[in-house]
């Protein structure tokens, strides 16, 4: 299923990214044209902002912590890439439901002013009428079934224009030594379940905006 939804993607998309092919993983390279097919997205995130909220400060901190010795310029490519990711946002027919743990607002990754301007940013995002950003808890039960799971997308496809099928959903599970692509209908029922599940306890999104505004006021002081 897999092979044959990047090849009629090959075929539909300006493939951007491959410019970046030399700064990607290629399983990573991979999960960027299966983003830019999805018309929705289910993402949770027990550990650090997901790539399509970044600002570039926290990206560029994010690589400089996983690669301390990475020359600058590839470092800002590494950038430029979670840049080039961001106006899929812009689609209206592209919806993204986020729910993060309440401990990822608050790792403070690449100091105060840099947490500040990213919870702020998401603040702005989560204004989008196709985006849903919701915080889970700390310490709520199904906060803890999503430490146990894991961060993962839940990726969705709208039908294809060549051929007109619809692929089967697929799940994303990145990880620090590979990553992880799930499609058999159970494995991916049982991460939906688990994400409706976590977010039955996560905020409205009123709230999770309230929230995000209060820690970046902290991190502002």
């Amino acid at each position: 299923m897999l092979i044959s939804l990047s090849q009629e993607l090959a075929s539909v998309q300006k493939n951007w990214w491959r410019a970046f092919a030399d700064e990607m993983n290629p399983r990573f390279d991979h999960y960027i044209s299966l983003e830019e097919a999805a018309q929705r997205l289910a993402v949770w995130r027990v550990t650090v902002i997901p790539g399509l909220l970044q600002t570039p400060e926290y990206r560029r901190a994010m690589v400089w912590v996983e690669h301390p010795e990475m020359p600058s310029d590839q470092v800002e490519k590494r950038v430029e890439i979670s840049v080039r990711r961001q106006p899929r946002l812009e689609d209206p027919d592209f919806a993204v439901d986020v729910v993060l743990s309440e401990a990822v607002l608050r790792d403070c990754i690449g100091g105060r002013g840099v947490m500040a301007g990213q919870l702020r940013h998401l603040a702005d995002v989560s204004e989008m009428a196709n985006v849903s950003i919701r915080v889970a808890p700390l310490g709520t039960a199904c906060g803890n079934l999503g430490s146990i799971v894991g961060s993962f997308v839940l990726l969705e496809f709208p039908s294809l224009p060549a051929t007109g099928l619809v692929e089967p959903p697929v799940v994303f599970v990145e990880g620090y030594a590979g990553d992880l692509y799930l499609e058999r209908e159970t494995e991916v029922k049982r991460y939906r379940d688990a994400f409706t599940e976590i977010g039955r306890v996560a905020l409205s999104q009123d709230t999770t905006r309230q929230l995000m505004l209060s820690i970046a006021k902290e991190f502002g002081e």
